[in-house]
């Protein structure tokens, strides 16, 4: 099968690291690995990132411009061209970044329609955001299949699925391989190292980083030390938010992908307080290296880390709780290892790319 893979938000081959990307790439991976044929028109490509809310009108009305312009040339091209697709398949639509392509572009073609992490919020249908809530909603209606792959949108998106179309739960997922094959290298450091692998960005991730800040104040006197992973506008403030401990905690801005397997391997424990997040991949690949977690209880969060499984879960924003959690684990060597066992098992047996392309495989076979 010929599948058009359509990210709104971020596109697999962007160059800006994010959780966004990765998981774009997964599913071109899964899709790669099923068999099919992945498929991006000129004319699907959109710019990236997350537009003002007051531009939606004007990106509307280039989307139908656009839409029509794929409609024309899938309808032009002989049936076994190599762009003539047969899936439209559309990764995270939501109010902030809508699909307003995939529904027009289907209904025309009378192709089936697939999203992969779609969300509705009614809180955003009004105000500013209304114009790229009803655009979400409508992407909604269209599909065909709607994966799910945080728990917390199910509700939302039932809502909103026309009758007939399924709304199945896909958990997020990674190649776990590189990172389990780095984690056969892992020592335990002294003083113990805790990493952060995060994009520095203002709003919920600066939130993060205050809280991971005043816990790093309340645990000033225990032995430690803090590598923090990312780059982005609110660098200079997190800086200044961790000036106070000096060389305890080094940044390393960017690290490629492929290198991210050492650092994890490196580490003792993986900290992230997940101020609004949707679950983070980033605890994934931490959990596949053999790190146990201390993360906020937050969004799908619950849905990666198995509180007392393979980390702990601190209320959310909550800085007290989550530096006892840290402290905890950094007085207990042996529960730090017991929860990053099962951190490997967890994501070997539920969160691998190889299990999420079986799922998947399975379906892709319930489409019309």
């Amino acid at each position: 099968m010929r599948v058009l893979l359509h990210t709104p938000l971020k596109a697999p081959d962007s160059p800006v690291a994010s959780g966004d990307r990765e998981m774009a790439r997964g599913l071109q991976r899964l899709l790669e690995r099923l068999g099919h044929r992945i498929v991006t028109p000129t004319q699907s490509r959109i710019a990236p990132g997350v537009p003002a809310p007051e531009a939606h009108l004007a990106l509307e009305r280039q989307a139908r411009i656009r839409a029509n312009r794929i409609i024309a040339r899938w309808r032009a091209l002989p049936k076994r061209h190599p762009e003539r697709f047969d899936l439209w398949f559309t990764y995270h639509s939501w109010y902030r970044k809508p699909d307003w392509l995939g529904p027009a572009v289907t209904r025309a073609l009378g192709i089936p329609y697939v999203i992969a992490e779609a969300s509705h919020s009614p809180r955003r249908a009004q105000g500013a955001t209304r114009l790229g809530h009803r655009a979400a909603e409508r992407a909604i209606a269209a599909a065909n299949l709607v994966l799910t792959l945080n728990p917390r949108d199910i509700a939302g998106v039932k809502s909103r699925l026309r009758p007939g179309a399924h709304q199945l739960s896909l958990p997020p997922f990674i190649d776990a391989a590189p990172f389990q094959a780095a984690a056969g290298g892992r020592r335990l450091n002294d003083p113990p190292v805790l990493l952060t692998v995060a994009m520095m960005r203002t709003r919920a991730k600066l939130d993060s980083y205050r809280v991971l800040a005043k816990a790093f104040a309340a645990l000033k006197e225990r032995r430690w030390q803090a590598v923090l992973v990312g780059d982005g506008p609110a660098r200079a403030e997190i800086e200044r938010l961790m000036a106070p401990f000096g060389s305890r905690v080094r940044f390393l801005g960017i690290v490629p992908h492929e290198a991210l397997p050492a650092v994890y391997a490196a580490a003792d424990l993986y900290l992230w307080p997940a101020i609004n997040e949707a679950y983070g991949m980033a605890f994934l690949e931490a959990q596949a290296c053999g790190l146990p977690v201390v993360a906020g209880r937050t969004g799908g969060v619950p849905a990666v880390v198995g509180h007392g499984i393979s980390g702990i879960l601190a209320p959310i924003g909550d800085a007290c709780a989550f530096a006892a959690a840290v402290g905890w684990l950094l007085d207990n060597p042996a529960e730090r290892a017991r929860l990053g066992a099962g951190a490997r098992r967890r994501v070997a047996q539920h969160h691998d790319e190889r299990a999420a392309a079986r799922a998947l495989s399975g379906i892709l076979r319930r489409l019309p």
